[in-house]
């Protein structure tokens, strides 16, 4: 979620096919996404929609926070990269009406972009990856959705049927401090006035415990969910694994086993480099490749 540090540029110099800065809404100059196809093949390729992460404050899907994400490619998959407003341009939950957007029309213009609209997955890594969870969990739920930005796709769904998630605050914000003070694992200051989270819903988090429930994933868990893939680590000092445990055991309670695989890196902090590693970016594209191939 916290990047102190501003990621180089994503280098794309060697993708033969790709598409930049599609504006997939009219609202901000930050509705746009990039998509990059495979090599190889003519398609219908299924899609792996990503979403960077920043702490909703920061990030950008052309920095190197994506380049983890094209490892897509290599697997048959087109990649797109989505922008969506940050919390210093607008509140929640305008970010996730960005993402739905972009699944709309990613689905409504597939053929032109030789994507197969019926096989998308959505891959989101810590503030990202809550926005991914959103979207799995929250289809169809009216106040999550602004109908103003469907434009032609009305009757587009935004409907995922995979998601993986690294590190994600996914359970409740307000839990986040409780959770780190009894793992003494980072510093408790999500509750804070100024924290990340604060600032995404607009006021002190614990003043608006709501609005915190609204913003959060497991709040629309249904029967129906799409296949989680929750990838935590253990060591994280940022956003607790409890998050993870959580919301994963939600999932499995409300939607069955079989909708949630949940994998703990026991040597893994916020944001490890342990994610990227090629044996841990197998893993998560083998997850797609069970459910979107």
């Amino acid at each position: 979620m916290f990047h102190d540090f501003a990621p180089p540029p994503l280098d794309t110099s060697h993708i033969q096919r790709k598409w930049l800065d599609l504006p997939y809404a009219a609202q901000s100059p930050a509705q746009e996404l990039d998509i990059y196809l495979p090599d190889e093949g003519e398609g219908p390729f299924p899609v792996l929609a990503t979403f960077h992460g920043g702490a909703w404050m920061m990030g950008d899907k052309g920095s190197a926070m994506s380049e983890p994400f094209l490892e897509g490619l290599k697997r048959g998959y087109a990649v797109a990269c989505v922008n969506y407003r940050l919390s210093g341009e607008a509140q929640f939950p305008s970010q996730i009406y960005d993402c739905k957007a972009a699944i709309r029309y990613l689905r409504a213009n597939a053929a032109q972009y030789k994507l197969n609209g019926k096989r998308i997955g959505a891959w989101g890594a810590s503030a990202g990856g809550h926005l991914a969870a959103l979207l799995g969990t929250s289809n169809k739920v009216k106040g999550l959705d602004d109908a103003s930005l469907r434009n032609s796709h009305k009757r587009v769904s935004s409907q995922v049927q995979a998601v993986a998630v690294w590190y994600g605050p996914n359970e409740n914000f307000i839990k986040m401090d409780e959770e780190l003070a009894q793992s003494g694992m980072g510093i408790p200051n999500h509750s804070d006035a100024d924290s990340p989270e604060s600032r995404l819903l607009g006021r002190k988090i614990t003043e608006i415990p709501a609005l915190v429930k609204f913003a959060s994933p497991m709040t629309y868990i249904k029967a129906d969910a799409p296949p989680f893939l929750l990838q935590h680590g253990l060591k994280d000092g940022v956003v607790p694994v409890e998050q993870a445990i959580h919301f994963a055991a939600e999932i499995e309670r409300i939607a069955g086993r079989d909708k949630v695989m949940l994998e703990i890196l026991p040597e893994a902090g916020h944001g490890d480099p342990l994610f990227e590693s090629p044996e841990n970016l197998r893993r998560v594209l083998d997850f797609f490749d069970l459910h979107l191939k």
